[in-house]
């Protein structure tokens, strides 16, 4: 019987089982939230915004978002300082602590991603799973070419 090739809707259907699995696994690494750290990296790639516009940019509930700040706050991740404009709002920035805090957590996600591919896929599995997943490599409806030192 011959082989048949695996449809679209298989390999995304595969695709999105192997992303659950691998995202629940780096949940489960020690560290902060993603929650946390989306709101770190908007601080860090835009600079000081108060709740109502994190809450916004993130599009949660200024309620949830305030909760989110006073724990980031409780651990020294991000500090308070009153608008100059108007005394009631308060801008929300990152500390140096929140700086290191960005700079580290993704290189420890990565050597635990890492680690995952090492386990999972033997040395010329991993060069093909890098080609197949690059979501916007190469031309439309068409694979990337493998780099020549792959060949």
């Amino acid at each position: 019987m011959p082989v048949r090739e695996p449809t679209t809707a298989l390999l995304a259907h595969e695709l999105r089982e192997t992303l659950g699995q691998l995202v629940r696994r780096l949940r489960a690494e020690p560290g902060p939230s993603s929650g946390r750290m989306v709101v770190l990296g908007r601080l860090d790639r835009e600079g000081p915004a108060s709740i109502s516009d994190l809450a916004a940019g993130e599009r949660m509930r200024p309620q949830s978002m305030a909760q989110t700040v006073h724990d980031l706050e409780s651990d020294g991740l991000v500090s308070r300082r009153p608008d100059p404009a108007d005394g009631r709002r308060a801008f929300i920035e990152l500390t140096t602590s929140g700086h290191e805090l960005l700079q580290t957590t993704p290189a420890q996600r990565e050597t635990c991603l890492t680690k995952a591919l090492e386990d999972e896929l033997d040395a010329n599995e991993r060069p093909a799973s890098c080609l197949r997943y690059r979501p916007n490599a190469g031309a439309p409806n068409r694979p990337p070419r493998a780099p020549a030192s792959w060949l």
